[in-house]
This record gives structure tokens, sequence and C-alpha cells, in this order.
């Protein structure tokens, strides 16, 4: 449920240059990113992060009190897409745009990183807390305002409400991200929506 520019960097404004802070800040999440694609989240711990930066612990938790919000905040800020759907888009659209490149995300870093985040999740609930309040709950609420617009227009039959609609679009995605028990990709993405259409229009 993600589109927009791969690994987007913050950069500072062309002839302003980065402060102490911002420039630690930005060495801390590269070094994350760049651990995150050697091992799995679950391995990395703060003092690696800190090495790596060449910064102190106590830089690192004065802006992030656990290793799940660090992780998070870089999965935000070097591997999510920005989410971003053209209001001229139809429902049908705007989904068919968030579930293209979802399937293309999960085959890259991005499906790596999330099922580090899960399995990691498991043992640390702070990490999948962390997951849901800082990625997820903001992508179902674009999803949720799509899908609200549909009802309202007349575009989709309200079969179903709008959470379980996400869940049923997007979960065996996530499903086939995680398991890799068959092929994700365009083929599966285009028979699932047939179906999920289908059931909204018929």
């Amino acid at each position: 449920m993600v589109t927009g520019i791969l690994n987007p960097r913050r950069r500072p404004a062309p002839g302003r240059p980065k402060s102490s802070a911002a420039a630690s800040h930005e060495a801390i999440i590269d070094a994350v990113y760049a651990i995150l694609q050697e091992k799995p989240a679950r391995d990395l711990t703060i003092e690696e992060v800190a090495k790596r930066a060449k910064v102190g612990k106590p830089t690192i938790y004065k802006w992030w009190a656990t290793k799940a919000a660090l992780v998070m905040d870089t999965f935000a800020e070097r591997v999510v897409h920005r989410f971003d759907v053209p209001k001229s888009l139809t429902a049908e659209e705007s989904i068919r745009l968030q579930v293209g490149e979802l399937i293309w995300l999960g085959n890259e870093f991005f499906g790596k990183v999330l099922s580090d985040i899960i399995a990691e999740g498991q043992s640390d609930p702070a990490v999948l807390e962390s997951y849901r309040d800082r990625y997820l709950k903001n992508r179902r609420i674009i999803s949720t305002e799509i899908i609200e617009r549909a009802y309202a227009s007349g575009e989709f039959k309200r079969r179903v409400e709008p959470e379980l609609l996400i869940d049923m679009i997007y979960g065996p995605i996530y499903y086939r991200m995680l398991i890799r028990h068959q092929p994700l990709d365009k083929e599966f993405g285009d028979q699932l929506l047939g179906h999920v259409m289908a059931y909204l229009k018929g």
C-alpha cells in the first residue's frame, strides 16, 4: 500500500550546511539501513549502530527510546516509498496501483525488512506496536478513505466494511510475502483483484 520514491534521503536545502545534530541523525539512520542489509533486525544492536555511525549510545537514545523505534524510523525513511495516490484515479485504479506497488516492493528490500520486523515482533511486542503506530495505521487510513469514497459514489457496493475489505485485499499479499509458498507477482495480483472487484461490483 505504498508508492513513490525508493529509499528517499533527506538532504539539507542548497547552501545550508547540516547541523551537527542533523548529521548525527542521518549517520545513525544510514548505519541501521546498512546493517539491515547484512543481517536480520533481531541481530541489530545499539552498540553496533553507534560504532558505525561514530556516535555515542546516549546520542541514539536521545532520539529513540528503543531499538524498535529506531528500526521503524529507518524503515520509514530509507525503505518505504512515499505514498501518493492521484485524486483523479477511481477507487479501483487506486487499489490496483497500491497492490502493484506492494507486490513489487515485497520482492525487494522492503519485503526483507518487513519480514524481519514481523519476525522480531513475535518475541518483542514493542516492535509490532511500533510497526502498527508508525506505518500500518497511516496506510490503512489512506485505504479506508479510498474505499469510503467508492461506497459513497456507488463505484463499489457496500458488501463489507472497509477494515475487513482492506484485510481481504492486502492479507493474501502479505501472506505470500512472508511465507513464500507461491509466487508474489503481477499475475497473482491481477487474479486477486479480479475476484475482489467482481465481489464489489457484481
